[in-house]
């Protein structure tokens, strides 16, 4: 029996957010590859039949929303590192090892990446399914490309601690490597740390390294800012606390 495809399905960037239409965002053959998908694993089951119900709007599904099967990703235990066994992964992996494909969906942007699902591409990989990526826009790619800053070399360091003692000391060690590299360091914050992650780099990092803040990538209230870290101190900005960022530096 031919084996199914795991395939990686984009989600809009306006999570939490007003929603724009789908077409503004996401392309016509992604829509079109979702509706005709009737298994998924996705990382959150109503805000999925919630984009399902936005598809099915410009394209409609080869099923009723409530005939797909919809089954959520493995939730680790809080402050416990994933170790769900092997055979949970592929257990997801059923109904492509029976020949069907399966879609998987993160709750914003491109699955698999800064995304739990990375670890069911993996098992996908281990078990002979094909992996097709559709395109789709990635808040991190979005924001490097609108900072100007070194798109030749870059590293996505994720969230930063929260104590504010660990968390200078997690953005001098980043200036370091930047500065050593010549690497654009990207990280991410929840929303309402927006403020909190901005006001800690304008404290701790040096006057002339560059800093950039990308909010509400793709929402028509987005917006991409670059500046120095003298820059930003000289001109201070409003960070919005239910809105996506994306923080980027290069040490000069």
């Amino acid at each position: 029996m031919n084996r199914g495809r795991l395939i990686l399905v984009p989600n809009t960037l306006d999570f939490g957010a007003e929603a724009v239409d789908l077409s503004q965002t996401l392309p016509d053959g992604v829509l079109q590859a979702a509706a005709r998908l009737a298994y998924w694993v996705v990382e959150d089951a109503r805000s999925a039949r919630s984009f399902l119900k936005r598809v099915s709007a410009q394209v409609p599904l080869a099923q009723a929303l409530q005939a797909l099967q919809i089954v959520e990703l493995p939730r680790p235990r809080k402050g416990s590192s994933d170790t769900t066994p092997a055979a949970a992964w592929r257990e997801l992996l059923q109904p492509a090892l029976l020949g069907h494909d399966i879609g998987l969906l993160s709750e914003a942007g491109l699955p698999a990446v800064a995304d739990p699902g990375a670890a069911l591409v993996q098992a996908a990989h281990a078990s002979g399914v094909q992996v097709q990526a559709l395109a789709g826009p990635s808040s991190l790619l979005l924001a490097l490309a609108a900072s100007g800053l070194n798109g030749q070399s870059f590293a996505f360091v994720g969230y930063l601690p929260q104590d504010a003692g660990d968390r200078a000391a997690r953005l001098r060690t980043l200036e370091a490597l930047s500065r050593r590299e010549g690497q654009t360091q990207l990280m991410i914050e929840t929303p309402y740390r927006n403020a909190a992650l901005l006001g800690a780099m304008l404290t701790v990092l040096s006057p002339a390294t560059r800093v950039s803040v990308s909010c509400g990538l793709t929402l028509p209230s987005a917006w991409t800012r670059c500046d120095t870290v003298a820059g930003w101190r000289d001109h201070p900005v409003h960070m919005p606390d239910k809105v996506p960022a994306v923080f980027c530096l290069l040490a000069a």
